[in-house]
């Protein structure tokens, strides 16, 4: 038994997880090379090798002859009788080789095949490490900053996360501990190319489903993200057990599961809403949590008119518009917002619509909803415009729609 051979390949698998047959392989084909480069040929090279033990042996097999024209292929017969009194002319005759007959070159050429077959194979169980873990997160530390880009170690690799995919305003500092989204893993010669971000909306997804059991599980799907990396998130939720409360489920007790995800995403706001195959329903629950009167929806055109009251225009439409914008993402709708004003003035509402409501043609302003959805949501507020005369806003009929 080769027990040198056996405990190197033995602790090769366990530190590098490259199988000892694959080295076999490496050690059987370094030996035909380092043939070929001493004897000039190794067509007739013979590499027999036990898998339990690692022993080994080489053979040259040549053609037992009378007279000998190539020593690289032929043996004359006397020197084969001295083999084996059994052989004779046309015979094949199997001449042992000592591997350590073998000159310097041809040494070397043996070892830096093996070395080179060691390497291939790291970079492909590193590759297929990864590759696994394609379109999922991984934890990464952060080891330093490379012009804008940040160099992150994962463990057996390293990944750059570039300027693209990194959220406007965060700041790492070294040794620091960060979730990233494999976007995507590349095979190169120079090992695997991990492509991480921080900002791709399935980053948001896969944190829900590592805080959230009944995401998990499948019980609560999430059905549609919209991200504006580092600012806000809208996701839509569905469940698939009528016992249980999607939007309840992401954001938890006291609201411990969403702060998790919030926390890793270093104050990201998130708005969770519930799924609706109703285009309409899933429109008004979209521009939450500005208040909706109807929605018109054509899904054909993937358009929609919404109205919403006068006071809820800004809020509807959001700071930036981002509100609206994050929206339309969501859904996949085109959405138009007109205030009940506009909505009179264009013909989509009657002239006497607002003393139909029981309200004055002047306008109206909810202070006190204003002022607390300034209290919860200071980057969307903007400030109401005057109204002749404030009045209260009182309950208005949803105008319920097929999308026709």
């Amino acid at each position: 038994m080769n027990t040198e051979l056996l405990e190197a390949l033995t602790i090769l698998e366990q530190e590098k997880n490259i199988s000892k047959d694959t080295m076999m392989d490496a050690i059987e084909n370094s030996l035909i090379s380092a043939c070929k480069n001493h004897f000039g040929t190794s067509d007739n090279i013979k590499v027999i090798m036990d898998r339990e033990t690692c022993d080994y042996a080489v053979y040259a097999e040549k053609e037992v002859v009378e007279e000998v024209f190539d020593p690289a292929i032929e043996i004359s017969l006397e020197d084969a009788e001295k083999l084996d009194s059994a052989l004779q002319i046309g015979d094949v005759a199997q001449i042992p080789i000592e591997s350590k007959s073998f000159g310097r070159i041809a040494t070397q050429n043996a070892k830096n095949l093996i070395l080179q077959k060691i390497r291939e194979e790291e970079r492909k169980v590193v590759y297929d490490q990864y590759f696994e873990k394609e379109k999922d997160i991984v934890t990464g530390i952060v080891q330093r900053y490379v012009g804008r880009n940040i160099s992150i170690n994962l463990g057996r690799a390293d990944a750059m996360l570039t300027e693209n995919e990194q959220v406007k305003g965060e700041v790492f500092k070294p040794t620091e501990r960060i979730k990233l989204y494999v976007v995507e893993v590349k095979n190169t010669p120079k090992g695997p190319k991990i492509l991480v971000s921080r900002t791709h909306p399935e980053l948001v997804k896969r944190l829900f489903e590592a805080e959230v059991a009944e995401v998990k599980d499948g019980t609560v799907e999430i059905k549609s993200i919209a991200r504006e990396a580092g600012s806000r998130t809208k996701m839509a939720v569905w469940s698939n057990d009528e016992n249980v409360d999607p939007v309840g489920a992401c954001v938890g007790m006291n609201g411990a599961r969403v702060n998790a995800v919030v926390n890793e995403l270093r104050g990201e706001k998130i708005d969770i809403i519930n799924w609706d195959e109703n285009p309409a329903l899933l429109i008004e629950n979209a521009l939450s949590p500005a208040k909706v009167i109807s929605v018109m929806a054509d899904p054909d055109e993937k358009a929609a008119s919404v109205i919403v009251p006068d006071y809820q225009l800004s809020l509807a439409i959001g700071k930036e518009g981002q509100n609206a914008r994050l929206a339309a993402r969501l859904t996949g709708y085109k959405i138009d917002i007109k205030s009940e004003t506009q909505a009179i003035e264009s013909g989509e509402l009657p002239e006497d619509y607002m003393e139909q409501m029981g309200m004055m043609e002047e306008g109206y302003a909810d202070d006190e909803y204003e002022s607390g959805y300034e209290e919860e949501y200071p980057q969307d507020y903007e400030e109401p415009a005057e109204t002749s005369k404030d009045q209260d806003y009182e309950e208005i009929e949803f105008i319920e729609t097929d999308g026709e």
